[in-house]
This record gives structure tokens, C-alpha cells and sequence, in this order.
């Protein structure tokens, strides 16, 4: 399955299990003029964003072979070290094993 196709997988999961989620993304692009622009998140922000019951979940999206970058292995690190669950998941069944903890 692609990445874009596991995103849809686990946003539809969440959905379904009373989640708030938002499929986030990171980039830049090249205006017409040839200026470059930045999206308004920080390089390394995790492909998924869901919140419930007040607690806030960073879900960074790879394929079986996919690898994190430094960035988002950082950006990771430190929404766990502010208290939110923050993986790399691979599968809806990673989701649900992190939601059991």
C-alpha cells in the first residue's frame, strides 16, 4: 500500500473512533515569480495530527520500508518530551497498538 493510502486507512480509523485528525502537509514550492515558499509547519511535522479527549496525537506515516528523516525524528522527540504521543507508524494496526498503551 502506498503512504498516501495508509494515511487514509488510519484518518478513517480515527474517525471512527471518536478522533479529531488532520492529514498535514510539509513543504515548498516556487511561486511564479521564483520566490519559494514554506508551508506553515516545521519541517519534520508528522503527516497526521489528531486530538481527543484533550490529549494530542503526531502520527508520522511510512511504508514498510519508508525511513523517518532527522527532522521528523526530532520533531517526534520532541512532542513526546511536551507529553503527546508522537510514532512512526506503518499500519491502522500500529495506531491501535499505540492507542492501547
Amino acid at each position: 500500500m502506498t503512504e498516501q493510502g495508509i494515511q487514509n486507512s488510519i484518518r478513517l480509523y480515527l474517525t471512527q473512533n471518536g478522533f479529531t485528525s488532520f492529514r498535514v502537509n510539509v513543504g515548498k514550492f516556487k511561486l511564479s515569480d521564483g520566490r519559494w515558499f514554506d508551508t506553515g509547519v516545521p519541517k519534520g511535522f508528522s503527516d497526521i495530527f489528531a486530538v481527543k479527549d484533550g490529549r494530542a496525537y503526531f502520527f508520522e506515516v511510512k511504508t514498510s520500508s519508508g525511513k523517518a528523516s532527522k527532522e521528523q525524528l526530532k520533531f517526534i522527540e520532541n512532542m513526546k518530551k511536551q507529553g503527546c504521543i508522537a510514532e512512526i507508524v506503518r499500519s491502522v494496526a500500529d495506531v491501535e497498538r499505540i492507542l492501547k498503551k
